[in-house]
């Protein structure tokens, strides 16, 4: 079983590695330049281009337009140079750089259009962003999970020791929750990578735009296909949609975080941060106290990312349709940044986790957390009645715990009696006669057997924990070259346009 495992080590971290290095190339750098300015001027330059193609720019005056825009550019991009974020705004600087014409560039647009298709890319941009740091939390996660694939912990419902599991098959349940949350992401994603240019004000324009040939430069596989719904719709729903996965996000993380927590309340805990490093801080009066500092703020971190998720729901309540209440790029960007900033920590979390393996052990065999099994083995080999069986395991588990005994050293005699009294109870029965030796007792309340026997498809035996170590494996590669793809479209789309409008500039 080492080899394998060691394998499958190795091949996570490459996988890790590999995406890191497949993304180092990409000039993503820019994130922080491709501002509402950014995508305003990316905008223009394709009109340029393609209204001068499509013969809606007279070709002698393009030309000097294409210069004055330019330069507005060049000047945006100098330390301290204006960079406006709204059409009304930007356009003054085209007059000022190119004359009243470079307003020809307007044909056919509307601020509506232009500021939907601006909010998206942005957007657009930003999810990207998050799926690559969803992704890297992840990959740490399974990490996690690979190395307590045979750790054997108390697993906890309604606040309460309920079962013995693997610790790495929780940890396998936490990042289902973290996958479908990448699955949210990309199909958010889909909608979002729509351009709304070209529908203009509600109901499109008299001017045979090109709507396609925008779509591509900008890097947008489709236009939104109704005039009404670009502007008006769907450029309200989608901040309300990014909040909605970013809150699921910090659901998911504050859930683990405070799972962990309960356990620094107990005198003994097995599962601990590692001091050191800012993850824990001696209190300012009980030095006994190592508050857990890092959980502390990642609790914080998800809290900020469900008031921002859902006040991106209560700024669209009840507004018609053409208010921009919701529309902000800023609002949308807030609550990527925060859900990055949960992640971030999230990650810190993991790496500073410390599992008391022993001391997990300890506490599953000062607990009853095995009893089910009892009642399991009864019905599954002696085809005793489940119910019937489970009462019998209750009242066991009720006899030890007024005299504080341990699962091991409960007495088999009073094992013995207790069965025959449920039998008489609940099936009217004398004289009933545990069929259970009392080896097999002791086996069915040892929690390592059990977490092992287990045959569950899902379960935390080892051939299932593989497998779907493996599967997890396989969907951080097809996510990490999910947001490689998209990224290298959108940066190959900005390319072409601009070679192309140096072209027409150049002219």
């Amino acid at each position: 079983m080492q080899n394998p495992k060691n394998h499958s080590r190795l091949a996570l971290r490459a996988i890790c590695a590999l995406g890191l290095a497949t993304l180092s190339h990409v000039a993503w750098a820019q994130d922080a330049k491709r501002d509402d300015f950014y995508w305003l001027g990316q905008i223009n330059k394709a009109s340029a281009v393609i209204n001068t193609d499509e013969g809606l720019l007279d070709k002698a005056v393009a030309p000097r337009i294409a210069k004055g825009l330019q330069s507005v550019l060049s000047a945006g991009e100098a330390p301290n140079g204006k960079r406006p974020g709204l059409v009304i705004t930007f356009e003054p600087l085209l007059i000022e750089a190119a004359g009243v014409e470079a307003t020809l560039l307007h044909a056919g647009r509307s601020s509506q259009d232009m500021l939907a298709t601006v909010r998206s890319a942005t957007q657009r941009d930003n999810l990207l962003r998050l799926a690559q740091q969803l992704r890297q939390t992840r990959a740490q996660l399974l990490q996690l999970a690979q190395t307590h694939a045979a750790t054997i912990v108390p697993n906890y419902t309604n606040g309460v020791a309920a079962q013995p599991n693997s610790y790495g098959h929780y940890l396998l349940g936490h990042l289902a929750g973290l996958d479908r949350d990448a699955q949210r992401l990309q199909q958010a994603f889909a909608r979002l990578d729509q351009s709304a240019m070209g529908t203009t004000v509600l109901n499109g324009t008299s001017w045979p735009l090109n709507r396609e040939r925008m779509a591509k430069y900008l890097g947008y596989p489709t236009t939104v296909d109704n005039a009404y719904d670009a502007a008006q719709i769907l450029a309200a729903e989608m901040p309300a949609e990014i909040g909605a996965v970013a809150s699921s996000i910090a659901l998911h993380v504050g859930a683990f975080v405070e799972d962990v927590m309960v356990q620094y309340a107990q005198p003994r805990p097995w599962i601990l941060l590692r001091e050191g490093g800012g993850n824990t801080y001696v209190s300012s009066a009980m030095p006994q106290k190592r508050n857990p500092g890092l959980l502390n703020d990642t609790r914080a971190q998800a809290s900020r990312v469900l008031t921002l998720g859902i006040g991106r729901l209560i700024a669209q309540h009840n507004i018609p349709p053409g208010m921009s209440d919701n529309k902000s790029s800023r609002d949308s960007a807030a609550v990527v940044d925060a859900t990055l900033a949960t992640l971030q920590a999230f990650d810190r979390v993991l790496a500073g986790l410390v599992v008391n393996p022993e001391r997990a052990l300890e506490e599953l065999n000062l607990d009853w957390t095995a009893s089910q099994e009892v009642a399991d083995v009864l019905m599954r080999e002696h085809k005793l009645p489940f119910r019937v069986g489970h009462h019998f395991a209750s009242e066991i588990v009720s006899f030890a715990k007024e005299r504080d005994i341990k699962p091991s050293d409960f007495p088999y005699a009073d094992a013995q009696r207790i069965y025959a009294a449920t039998i008489k109870h609940e099936m009217g029965q004398d004289n009933g006669r545990l069929p259970m030796s009392e080896s097999a007792l002791r086996a069915a309340l040892d929690p390592v057997a059990i977490v092992r026997h287990r045959m569950t498809a899902g379960g935390p035996q080892p051939k299932e924990m593989a497998r779907m170590i493996a599967q997890s494996q396989q969907r951080l590669a097809q996510d990490e070259q999910w947001v490689v793809e998209r990224r290298n479209r959108i940066a190959a789309a900005l390319a072409q346009l601009d070679r192309d409008f140096a072209r027409l500039a150049a002219q």
